[in-house]
């Protein structure tokens, strides 16, 4: 990767001796089938750290509720769930997870089994080793469906653009955050929260760690079109004036064709006064121009939308209910 502010690490970094604490956080959805694998393959992968596991249900019809809070029980000191009272999405949920994180490092991992969990630790190894604020998984093969695959390229390079990050870095949902990166996250008390935005308004001392990248043994995938065009307008909206000063852009393009048809139609009828002026021209003309305006209107309303339901103190998440245990041999 061009670009002096991120690196790929392309070599397993030796953690220093110091013992480091570590939390993943995983946001569930419809999981009841696999979390507690996928759990107990995180805590027996753990490489020495003092690990926090915290799981965040999304509002799962499943029964997954019922999973996280039998892993927490059995799990004493090590598993933290976090129940929501309904499903706010992937990154409203990751907040969640976020905000009951008390590690140095923070992990952010996908309930899907497509990231082994060996390499969240590798992960927190390069970002120890490195020193970085984030340091971001990148796959030589991506294992997702192709329409997932589609959302993301196009939600990576809307990123890109709008952010001005370095080219070629992918912005993966599994990731390694230090305490500093996850503190600015937090600092953002909006509804409409976009992780990997936030972290990256901190800093830009990223790194990258090429991992391994399995195909998800969930059976369907929670990521759909309205979900993804969702997260297209807050990462569009929420960290840029763009589509404001497009609109603006599309108001002069039209204002000077508006300009120069009237002239050509005035001259016209000035070379040759028998001229009719024909109302299918007038009838395209009012339609193009009603649709940018409505565009525009459009634009200009999302915004004020958001606006209005952040003033209106509209909650990223409630929480239901959070079971922890305490690990044997602690005091109060």
């Amino acid at each position: 990767m061009k670009s002096d502010n991120s690196k790929t690490l392309d070599f397993v970094p030796a953690r220093s001796k110091a013992v480091h604490s570590l939390s993943i956080v995983i946001p569930v959805y419809n999981s009841a089938t696999i979390i507690t694998t996928l759990s107990e393959s995180v805590i027996s992968s753990n490489t020495g750290y003092r690990l926090q596991l915290v799981l965040v249900n999304d509002g799962s019809i499943d029964g997954s509720d019922k999973v996280c809070e039998a892993l927490a029980k059995k799990y004493p000191g090590e598993v933290t769930f976090v129940n929501l009272s309904r499903n706010v999405g992937e990154h409203n949920a990751v907040m969640a997870g976020l905000a009951h994180a008390r590690s140095d490092y923070c992990v952010i991992m996908d309930d899907d089994f497509q990231n082994p969990p060996e390499e969240a630790y590798r992960l927190a190894d390069a970002a120890i080793a490195e020193k970085r604020d984030i340091v971001f998984s990148a796959f030589d093969k991506k294992r997702h469906h192709w329409f997932r695959n589609l959302g993301s390229s196009l939600a990576n390079y809307t990123a890109r653009k709008l952010m001005n990050l370095p080219e070629g870095l992918y912005l993966s949902s599994f990731k390694c955050l230090s305490r500093f990166t996850v503190d600015c996250v937090l600092s953002y008390g909006g509804p409409f929260p976009y992780v990997d935005g936030l972290a990256l308004r901190a800093t830009r001392n990223i790194g990258v760690l090429f991992t391994e990248h399995r195909p998800t043994v969930k059976k369907k995938s929670g990521y759909t079109v309205e979900k993804l065009m969702k997260l297209f307008a807050v990462m569009t909206i929420n960290f840029s004036v763009v589509p404001l000063r497009i609109g603006s852009i599309l108001g002069v393009l039209f204002s000077i064709v508006g300009l120069g048809g009237s002239v050509y139609v005035i001259a016209e009828k000035l070379k040759n006064p028998a001229m009719p002026v024909g109302w299918p021209s007038l009838i395209v003309a009012i339609l193009i121009l009603s649709g940018a305006q409505l565009l525009i209107l459009g634009v200009i309303g999302e915004y004020l939308g958001q606006m209005f339901l952040t003033l209106n103190g509209t909650p990223q998440y409630i929480v239901r209910n959070v079971v922890e245990e305490k690990a044997p041999g602690c005091g109060d």
